[in-house]
């Protein structure tokens, strides 16, 4: 009888370690995107600052191209929010980001592509 109990304890074990496992792949993954968005929304809050100075008259040339950099940021994230309303959002935004990065195409906002640390505009390949 405990033999038995031996050989069906170990695959009891292996599903718990891996099913541990898969859930702190998750709360990492989370953890990124919690980060990202953050960064996303500090940004755009110096955006608006920006923009609130340059109905004042008081914003320079290089403010204001920051500001407009940053509102296509955030163009570009609404643009990819549209598709998590349609059906099936979870097959297909990714399936869409795969054919963006394949193309050479950034959909998501700079702060999703990390480079040594920072945040950049280039795409990190697959």
């Amino acid at each position: 009888m405990k033999v038995i109990f031996h050989f069906l304890r170990s695959p009891r074990r292996v599903l718990r370690i891996s099913r541990q496992r898969n859930r702190q792949r998750i709360k990492r993954s989370l953890f990124k995107v919690k980060q990202a968005l953050a960064q996303e929304r500090e940004e755009t809050q110096l955006m608006l600052q920006t923009y609130r100075k340059f109905t004042l008259g008081e914003a320079s040339k290089e403010e204001m191209k920051l500001a407009n950099r940053q509102l296509a940021e955030l163009l570009k994230g609404l643009g990819i929010g549209v598709f998590a309303i349609l059906p099936f959002a979870p097959l297909t935004i990714p399936a869409i980001i795969l054919v963006s990065r394949r193309l050479g195409v950034n959909i998501l906002p700079s702060a999703f592509y990390q480079q040594d640390g920072k945040a950049s505009g280039k795409v990190d390949k697959p």
